[in-house]
């Protein structure tokens, strides 16, 4: 059962045991962001929260962020990442969004960058009034899934290096796994553990996950899944 928790006067999570997604409220509607691993009914929760039309985000399409697609007659997400959503299987119609886009839910002007790297059209969303980084699965002091065929890691280091141009907008980075809240100078530790294992500095040990043979190298900030050696 998913565990609803408001975060601020307009905004709220939802944890759903793997993954966790955003509601974000506005004057004149909503907008979830990201729809679920085990949450068919993501809709249907936000809509439990708030009386306002309700929109869908997909920071990208892996298959934990998009139970809950299926109940919205469209979805934002990255212009990159439709390629990806229609070959998993993805049905529901695309509105694609790109760096600089501005959604405005009413007096919250969200603002799209483009992160790609752990997806091609991963993104990012800035609440700009809020000063708040939503970053999906790319910031985080977590495991971060780097193995698979539409990974890339050196988008992933161009990605975070250019949020330098972001720096002073936002105080704190919302993730979709591990901990909530994170503070910005995660992102140039990010960076430089990423650097470690381009150039092959950093130690990684092999590992299982599910079913994949994987190298996994652990941070004291955070840890990442690449390709088995």
């Amino acid at each position: 059962m998913s565990e609803i928790i408001q975060m601020n006067e307009n905004t709220w999570r939802i944890e759903d045991g793997m993954v966790r997604m955003f509601l974000l409220i506005g004057t004149k509607e909503a907008l979830l962001v990201d729809s679920g691993m085990n949450t068919p009914n993501a809709k249907e929760i936000a809509e439990s929260i708030t009386n306002l039309p309700v929109k869908l985000i997909n920071t990208h399409v892996d298959r934990d962020h998009v139970s809950g697609n299926n109940a919205f007659e469209a979805v934002y997400m990255g212009a990159k990442e439709e390629e990806l959503y229609r070959a998993n299987g993805g049905t529901v119609a695309v509105v694609p969004v790109m760096q600089g886009d501005v959604l405005d839910l009413g007096d919250r002007p969200l603002e799209i960058i483009d992160l790609p790297g752990h997806t091609p059209g991963s993104i990012a969303i800035l609440d700009v009034k809020n000063r708040v980084l939503i970053g999906g699965d790319s910031i985080q002091d977590g495991r971060i899934f780097m193995f698979g065929n539409h990974r890339n890691l050196p988008d992933y280091i161009n990605s975070l290096e250019k949020l330098s141009a972001y720096e002073g907008r936002f105080d704190e980075v919302y993730a979709s796994h591990s901990t909530v809240s994170v503070e910005p100078s995660i992102i140039p530790k990010l960076i430089n553990g990423a650097k470690q294992i381009l150039s092959g500095e950093a130690n990684g040990e092999e590992i299982d996950m599910f079913g994949n043979a994987v190298t996994f190298y652990r941070f004291e900030f955070a840890g990442f899944l690449c390709p088995g050696k």
